[in-house]
This record gives structure tokens, sequence and C-alpha cells, in this order.
């Protein structure tokens, strides 16, 4: 299986710029999440690496081979890079059975019927849709198609998989499930998988690299977990994490090395950061995620309940303290009436402090009110 590498690759349409001098590495067997909300040159980016949108500047390589070069004229086309592309829509041929949408793709590759027939076998199994095989796609539910059409992409056995919202189309139980299968399935085939979403959800539950972008700049590239609790920008804290990160403005007063003393929430606080805090201005941002603000007698700080939201397993408080509305998570089944006084705690050494001008994280540690 190849490694794919993205080389200062810029697309632009006339004078909008989709892409951004965008350099990425895709490692081999990785599971590459292209996040982002609409527009933010995510699928531009696939679409590109894939051979379907040519970069206007630029060097894409895969499996250490060029695909695409700006400077020595290189583009080679879609079919000979060895990749298989799954579309939102499925795009299934209606007019054919399960068998024979899998099998079309090997057929113009000149595969003999035995072989086919062997590897038809295979993907049914692997997809767990043998009893659909004689079925026409307008005989199955989204879920069964979309299990047909990773299956008809597997079949030639590409180097790579690139997913466009695949599970887009399907209700929120089914798509679970399929996020279920997608995550074996790149265990089971050993491939690299290129995936597209606006899903925070599905890039946190499925990548081992999340790519976040926006306005076509990547903004960090990274395993889920650590784009989670260690956000390089206030974009990235606010657009990962549900419910989002508690932005608390505060004031700084003086900066000693790794401690900054803050006036945030009307009170003095003392913010105790891993590493010496630079390239900060006179105004910070501190993101505290809800599950480190418990709410807890004796709490640093003091609000009112604004509302309310129990699932069952958790519930999210919203918080007015003052003019700054904070989230808080307890975990179980808890009720809160309206308007109830309750003081939350500041906890965990995974605060994250940012200069407000820049939006850039400029520390990570605890603070004590």
């Amino acid at each position: 299986m190849p490694e794919i590498i993205l080389e200062n690759v810029t697309k632009r349409f006339d004078k909008f710029v989709a892409v951004d001098n965008l350099n990425l590495y895709i490692a081999d067997r990785g599971f590459v999440t292209l996040l982002g909300p609409s527009g933010c040159g995510k699928t531009t980016t696939l679409r590109m690496i894939a051979g379907l949108e040519t970069p206007t500047t630029g060097r894409i390589l895969i499996d250490g081979k060029p695909v695409f070069d700006s400077q020595k004229g290189i583009n080679v086309p879609p079919n000979k890079r060895d990749i298989g592309f799954l579309f939102q829509n499925y795009a299934l041929w209606p007019h054919m059975t399960v068998y024979e949408n899998i099998a079309f793709g090997l057929e113009m590759l000149k595969w003999d019927k035995k072989r086919i027939a062997a590897r038809v076998d295979e993907m049914l199994a692997l997809l767990k849709i043998e009893q659909f095989v004689k079925r026409y796609p307008a005989e199955l539910s989204g879920g069964q198609q979309q299990r047909v059409a990773i299956a008809r992409t597997l079949a030639p056995s590409p180097k790579v998989l690139f997913m466009d919202e695949p599970l887009s189309n399907l209700d929120a139980k089914l798509r679970q499930e399929m996020r279920t299968e997608l995550k074996r399935l790149h265990t089971d085939t050993n491939s690299t998988f290129v995936y597209v979403t606006h899903d925070q959800l599905e890039a946190m539950t499925l990548s081992t690299q999340v790519c976040l972008m926006n306005n076509g700049l990547l903004q960090q590239y990274a395993p889920p977990l650590e784009i989670y609790s260690d956000p390089a920008n206030l974009f990235v804290a606010e657009f990962v994490g549900n419910p989002t990160m508690n932005f608390i403005p505060a004031k700084v007063k003086k900066i000693d090395g790794s401690t900054v003393t803050l006036d945030a929430l009307g009170k003095e606080a003392v913010f105790t950061a891993k590493v010496p805090v630079e390239n900060l201005g006179e105004e910070a941002v501190l993101g505290v995620r809800p599950e480190f603000l418990p709410i807890q007698e004796g709490g640093a700080v003091e609000g009112r309940v604004y509302s309310t939201l129990p699932t069952g397993m958790e519930t999210t408080v919203k918080v007015a303290c003052g003019d700054t509305m904070l989230t808080s998570v307890v975990f179980g089944n808890v009720d809160y009436p309206v308007d109830t006084p309750i003081t939350l705690a500041v906890n965990g050494n995974g605060l994250m402090l940012y200069d407000k001008l820049s939006g850039n994280a400029v520390g990570q540690g605890s603070i004590a009110f």
C-alpha cells in the first residue's frame, strides 16, 4: 500500500483560491479524514489526489511516483493512479444486479470470468451482502446500497480508497453502524483510506489522522484525540468537540515565563502553562472543555443555570456567569431547574490559552482563581 505526499499544492478557480499551498503526508495504510465546513477545500483536495481535478501548482506523489507535477508537466489520469473512489450518491447501475455492479469494473479491466466470480464472492462475504447478490439497487436499503458501492470500489484492489461524504445520505442509526463497518474494513483490507466529511464525529471516530481545513488553508493535521485535546487555534477548538469548547475572554495582566496572570470572569486567575508562554498580547481567550467545568459545591466560578439538556447518559448544563455563557457536562441522568444558583470548578491541566488577535494557541495547562 502506498503513501501519499502533497507538496505546495494550490488550486485556483479564477481569483478564488480553493486550496492554498497545502503540504500533506498520508502514511501507508492510514485513515486520513479531510474535515472542515462547506467550501473549505476538502473535496477539491480529494479530487486533486484522485486526478479528477487538476491543481494549479504543486506536486502530488503516490507510492513514491509523481502523479502530478506542475513544473515538469506531469498529470497522470485517474484510471492510471490505481485508486478507488466512493461517491456520496453511490452511483450504482440501476439496471444491474448486485453481482453485476460489483463485476462491472473487473470486466472493464479484462479479468477472466472465473477470477471475477471469485473476487465478487470475496467482496460479498467481506461486506456481508451475499443474500442480496441477485437484487437490483432499487430493491436495497440505503445501507445495503452503500455496502454494494464499497464492494464494487474495493473489487479491483485499489492502492487507495477515496470516499467523499459516503454516509451523508443515511439516517443517524445507520450512519453509526456504517462507521463501525468502515473502521473494521480499513483494518481488514490494509488499504489507505482518504475520507471527506464535515461531520467532526465521523472524523474523530474513524481516523488515524485528521486534516482540518478552513478557507483553503490547513488549520491542523494530527491524530483526532490530539486535535481534541490540544487544538492549534480558536477555529479548531470551536469546530471540534460537541458540546463545543468554552471560550472565556481574559485580560493579560502579567507574564512570567510559564505563568500568566489574567483577569477573567471578574476575578484574578493564574494560568500555569506546561512550557513558557510566548506571542501573547494584551487580550487572551481561555479555552475550557465542558468536562473540565464540573458542577461542584464551593467551586471557583459562580453562576445560574440557564438551561439543561439531559440525554440519559449525560446532561449538558448551560450556566450564565455574568455576561459569559459556560457549558458543563454532568455524567448521569441529572436535571436542574432554571435559574438555580450553582458553582463550577475549573479542573485539569488540559486548559488552553489563546492569543485573541491571532487566534493561535500559546499554552496548555491549568488555572487557579
